[in-house]
């Protein structure tokens, strides 16, 4: 009979623990809540939290609603036996006399009572650290299994102060537990501190050998041409007697699906666990697993099984490897951290992420949705911040399919680990160093498979402990093989070298903190940073920043008008005021429910004036939002842009500060908690591109980026500049232009601002071309503004519809519905009054291409508004709705598209993928396209 897994994850119940009158073997033997639970029992949030499972039931409100967080008890105020809960489920699981069955647990926050069967299991404390317990002798092998587990809460859960801050009161920093759940500068405090079963429980049967935590780790020689899978497991005979027994390894490379199988035999003493290691397996020339934009993440099916004589398969583990080496180190000429795949020089563009769902409400759904909207954004790395969790086995799957490398930090602060004031934290912290350790250690076992995993940091803005530090410094010390400089292709090191596999790690560098050996300043001091709103142009000043890798800089990020009425009561819907300061500056003071949202301002009076006002002062919330669309694309284009400009020169690499928010914050974030995407979101998006074509807004030279290994020979640049009215105003075309690998390189400068035609406020659109001139490799829009001006007279171009022609085809595949659709601007004349340019067709195919290939054929077309004068169809945006049963009409999200937030110059047509998923129930979902200066169009699917 081979082995079984199943996980538990649905019919549990809860109930505050002191609510209910049973014991744990009571409730597991005489009296188990009813199958129709009645309270105190309710059906119950797992893998979850008790404030998951509380806002299940209604019994309180939304604490990502409006002000809602106020009105939920805090465990400060209402004792930890207040969120001590019981959870309870049953089970089944048919086993054989010869059979062992197991029942594990991947996260208990903090610790729990375990009652199966009526026999007791307590589980040792801490957050980060899974529980796998025999139960064999527990289980009812031919009926229902009764589990019941009181789970309780951190136990320095802390109070929070009236001021908020950082981390509250810092207490929760001597526990080994998330810390940002006592609130944050762009968080507000999670009442339960997440207590709960809250991660995935799972019960699985072996035979009388199991294994577990198997390591895989691939060296290279050679040039990348000789390969080699280095792989260990851990093999536990359950039986007295000593056991004789296979275990095979077998790898199925991709795509040429060649299988690659080692086998050996061995004999294991009696109730022992031992580290097997497996014979190396030789590969030659495999397909390598590259980072996002760098090429295809290749993963390769490997299995382990272990056949025991006489018994046949006892355990077996599956997994997706992909071959790939990962180097980085302090760079000499910037000084900043350089990272290396496959030997290749990565430039780290990427975010710091937080945690998908700040009441740990995660699925892979919802996991799949978050790193695909990184992949798209063209990042490369994610930085899993220290306050936050060790991320899931599910979110490192989906880094490993879409290339994202991760930066995983263990649960260290700067705020709650010993820099923290108001009160002060000791960075002796936490109590229990033991504990740490071994949460470390289980959790780099859990972790250390994945591809995309690239480097350890011991914690944010502060280090662990001396002996903490040393601990984690002996766990993940280098094998020979993996030591800079590079050992590995010493072919008699190969020879004599210790497997890497036996090492817990081996391959991956450990940095002590984020501010630490190549981050910011390097040394510790606080470095990292600014995080607020910037003049755009100054991300290009070599003043902005002094280091060379910046883990941190951040600035706003408020979501779209839809989301804030989806998560704000009417009453704080009112926008900002303006108070002018005695310097002219605007100030904004937002509405008390907008501060409690974390809401970061568009100003930096003294420095930044307004940028929403930058528009034209808004009306309400909807002009507040859109013209804050606006400042978050160019603010974050502008970012990327700027690192970029200087990559190699002066940077390694950068992380913003952040991606995504864990509630329905107002800041720093490219996605809202709803999956709704910022502008923000697309102007990294075209910042990040591979190949990419720019503005320097301090220089204003325009340069061609290229951070793939290959060089761009033979391409052309295009600018063209046009005005409010629609003429085009400018043109300039260089050819003949090489591009080195990894090279940003300035092609010329752009004159009109300095001319005396240059208007106020104007388009630039700028082209690179392939040696052809036939494909487009890179488009970049721009909307500007002379020295000292604003873009106020974009408001009065509001007026100026355009006509679009539109047409859209869409195919449904179960519940995934895929959209082409054609955005054309259907405007089409063109001014004489363009500088360096001719009128001539061949101009005209070169300005208003298909976005996409050539000969792309335009879908049946829907025309409106037709109108032949010359306009520019600016700050177009799609979205995927339809009207709910009360008549109202909702957003579909997630929605992914592979462009929003366009604009086309006259004849210009685009064409724009887009993808999701039809959730039950809904029928007759139609696509709406608005903006800045068109009449809003819906366009309805047809998804027979």
């Amino acid at each position: 009979m081979a082995p079984t897994f199943k996980k538990l994850d649905s019919n549990w119940l809860a109930a505050r623990a002191s609510d209910v009158q049973w014991t744990g073997f009571e409730l597991t033997t005489t009296h188990p809540p009813d199958s129709s639970p009645k309270l105190p029992w309710m059906p119950a949030a797992v893998p979850g939290t008790v404030l998951g499972t509380l806002l299940k039931n209604k019994l309180i409100p939304d604490p990502f609603y409006g002000l809602e967080n106020e009105n939920i008890i805090d465990i400060a105020d209402s004792g930890r036996e207040y969120y001590t809960f019981w959870f309870y489920a049953e089970f089944s699981v048919p086993l054989r006399e010869d059979e062992r069955a197991w029942l594990q647990f991947r996260g208990i926050n903090y610790h729990g009572d375990v009652y199966l069967n009526g026999h007791l299991k307590q589980l040792p404390k801490g957050m980060f650290q899974r529980h796998v317990l025999d139960v064999t002798d527990w289980i009812h092998p031919s009926g229902q299994n009764l589990l019941a587990v009181c789970v309780y809460p951190p136990d320095h859960p802390g109070r929070i102060p009236p001021e908020g801050g950082q981390g509250g009161d810092h207490e929760i920093g001597k526990d080994v537990a998330t810390q940002y759940v006592e609130g944050w500068d762009w968080m507000v405090p999670i009442r339960d501190r997440n207590t709960g079963i809250w991660d995935e429980v799972s019960v699985y049967t072996t035979g009388p050998v199991k294994l577990s935590d198997p390591h895989l780790v691939s060296s290279f020689f050679d040039n990348f041409k000789r390969v080699y899978l280095h792989s260990s497991v851990e093999l536990t005979n359950t039986s007295s007697k000593p056991i004789t027994c296979t275990v095979k390894l077998e790898v199925q490379t991709e795509p040429k699906n060649l299988e690659h199988a080692v086998e050996q035999e061995v004999t294991l003493p009696g109730e022992t666990t031992t580290l097997f290691t497996f014979p190396q397996v030789f590969f030659y020339k495999p397909d390598l697993w590259w980072p996002n934009g760098m090429g295809k993440q290749t993963l390769n099916k490997t299995k382990i099984t272990l056949a025991v004589q006489g018994y046949g398969e006892s355990d077996s583990w599956t997994h997706m490897f992909g071959f790939r080496k990962i180097e980085n180190f302090i760079d000499p000429s910037t000084g900043g951290r350089l990272f290396k795949v496959n030997g290749e020089p990565i430039f780290i563009r990427g975010g710091n992420w937080i945690v998908s769902d700040g009441l740990l409400r995660l699925s892979k759904e919802r996991y799949k949705s978050d790193i695909d909207f990184h992949a798209d954004m063209n990042f490369n790395m994610i930085r899993c911040w220290g306050g936050g969790i060790t991320e899931r086995p599910e979110f490192y799957e989906n880094c490993d399919r879409r290339g994202l490398l991760v930066w995983q930090e263990f649960w260290i602060t700067g705020d709650n680990n010993g820099r923290g004031s108001s009160p002060p934290s000791d960075p002796e912290w936490p109590l229990d160093h033991q504990l740490f350790l071994d949460c470390a250690k289980d959790t780099i076992k859990l972790l250390r498979n994945f591809t995309s995993l690239a480097l350890w940091v011991g914690g944010n803005e502060q280090h662990p402990a001396d002996d903490l530090n040393e601990g984690l410094k002996d766990f993940l010390q280098l094998h020979p093989y993996f030591k800079i400089p590079a050992l590995s292709e010493n072919v008699e090191l190969h020879k004599s070298a210790s497997d890497p596999s036996s090492y817990l790690d081996g391959e991956r560098v450990y940095i002590q903190g984020s501010l630490w050996e190549g981050f910011a300043k390097g040394n510790g001091d606080f470095s990292d940073g600014p995080y607020g709103i910037q003049n755009p142009e100054d991300f290009f000043k070599d003043s902005f920043y002094a280091y060379g890798f910046n883990p941190e800089v951040g600035s706003v990020g408020l979501p779209v008008a839809a989301t804030m009425k989806a998560t704000l009561p009417p009453n704080a819907w009112q926008i900002p005021d303006f108070i002018e300061e005695d310097n002219g500056y605007l100030a904004e003071v937002p509405n008390p429910t907008w501060q409690y949202h974390k809401y970061i301002a568009y100003s930096d009076p003294g420095k930044v004036h307004d940028q929403i006002v930058s528009y034209g002062e808004p009306r309400d919330l909807d002009d507040f939002c859109e013209k804050a669309q606006l400042v978050n694309y160019v603010q974050y284009r502008a970012l990327m842009e700027g690192w970029t400009s200087r990559m190699w020169t002066k940077y390694t690499g950068v992380l913003i500060w952040k991606n995504q928010n864990p509630w329905t914050g107002l800041r720093g974030q490219f996605y809202d908690h709803l999956h709704d995407q910022t502008g923000g979101f697309f102007g990294v998006r075209s910042a990040c591109e591979p190949i990419h074509v720019q503005l320097n807004l301090d220089t204003y030279y325009v340069e061609i980026v290229n951070t793939t290994s290959g060089s761009l020979e033979d391409v052309s640049v295009e600018a063209t500049v046009w005005g409010l009215d629609g003429f085009l105003l400018y043109h300039r075309t260089e050819h003949s232009i090489t591009v080195s690998v990894k090279k940003t390189l300035p092609v010329f400068e752009m004159s009109y601002p300095s001319s005396k035609e240059a208007q106020p406020v104007y388009f630039l659109l700028l082209k690179l071309f392939s040696s052809s001139g036939q494909t487009l490799l890179s488009r970049n829009f721009y909307w500007l503004h002379l020295p000292g001006g604003s873009y106020n007279t974009l408001e009065a171009f509001r007026s100026q519809k355009v006509p679009l022609r539109l047409g859209m085809k869409s195919t449904l595949t179960g519940n995934k519905c895929q959209l082409q659709v054609a955005v054309e601007n259907a405007s089409k004349q063109i001014s004489q009054k363009a500088q360096h340019t001719s009128t001539s067709s061949c101009l005209w195919s070169r300005i208003c291409p298909c976005f996409t290939s050539k000969g792309s054929k335009l879908f049946p077309e829907q025309d409106l508004n037709r109108d032949q004068k010359p306009k520019v169809a600016f700050w177009l945006h799609l979205s995927v709705v339809h009207m709910n049963e009360a008549g109202h009409e909702t957003r579909i999200l997630p929605v992914s598209y592979s462009q929003n937030y366009f604009s086309l110059v006259p004849g210009e047509r685009m064409e724009i993928s887009v993808s999701f998923e039809v959730p039950d129930g809904v029928k007759g979902p139609f696509l709406k396209v608005s903006g800045w200066n068109v009449h809003e169009s819906n366009l309805s699917l047809s998804l027979s």
